[in-house]
Order: C-alpha cells, then sequence, then structure tokens
C-alpha cells in the first residue's frame, strides 16, 4: 500500500499565495504520476494537476496560470505552488498518486486525507 500525507493549507487572503507538499511512501517500485485534486463544499471533487513522470503536465483551467505543479522524484514528494489565489479556491486539497510495485506489477491509485485550504478576507 502508498501513503499520501499532505500539509501546507491554511487561511490566506485573496490575492496570496500558498504551498501545498505531500510525500509518498510504502510500497513503491517507481511512480507513473502524482496529483492534486479538491473538493469544495457541495461540489463534485475536481482534477487540479496532474504530473506524470516523462510526461506532459495537466491543469484544470480554472487554476492555469496560478498554481504550478511540481516533484521531488528522490523524495516522492510532489508540491503544489498556488498564486493569486481566489475565495473559489477554498476547498480540501486531495494528493494522489499511480504507482508501480514491482517492475510489471501495478499498484493502483491512492489519495491522501485532504488538507483545508480558505481564501477569505
Amino acid at each position: 500500500q502508498v501513503q499520501l500525507v499532505e500539509s501546507g493549507g491554511g487561511l490566506v487572503q485573496p490575492g496570496g499565495s500558498l504551498r501545498l507538499s505531500c510525500v509518498a511512501s510504502g510500497r513503491i517500485f517507481s511512480i507513473i504520476t502524482m496529483g492534486w485534486d479538491r473538493q469544495a463544499p457541495g461540489k463534485q471533487r475536481e482534477l487540479v494537476a496532474t504530473m506524470p513522470s516523462g510526461g506532459t503536465t495537466n491543469y484544470a483551467d480554472s487554476v492555469k496560470g496560478r498554481f504550478t505543479i511540481s516533484r521531488e522524484n528522490a523524495k516522492n514528494t510532489v508540491y503544489l505552488q498556488m498564486n493569486s489565489l481566489k475565495p473559489e479556491d477554498t476547498a480540501v486539497y486531495y494528493c494522489n498518486s499511480r504507482v508501480m510495485i514491482a517492475p510489471n506489477l501495478y499498484g493502483g491509485d491512492s489519495w491522501g486525507q485532504g488538507t483545508q485550504v480558505t481564501v477569505s478576507s
């Protein structure tokens, strides 16, 4: 199994910035992709950003130009730098990963428990 632990959420004023971090641990042979989802109150969970290993980074249209996803592969860590935050960015942010647990064995998808981001004056 893979465990994901997020950190870095909190309360920030509109226009401010936050940086989320997520560390993956457990049975990991290689990481296929890591990313972030979010779920606002009363809304469905939506993809925020994904960063496949050796692939193209993807962002939700609503965060393009404001959020940046990055990875530190040696530490199995993914970051989400969030700038120019808006009240509509308020949500619980979940880290996710897709891994291989052996050279020919898919390990499935995992999610963290989430970290709250609140954008309010």
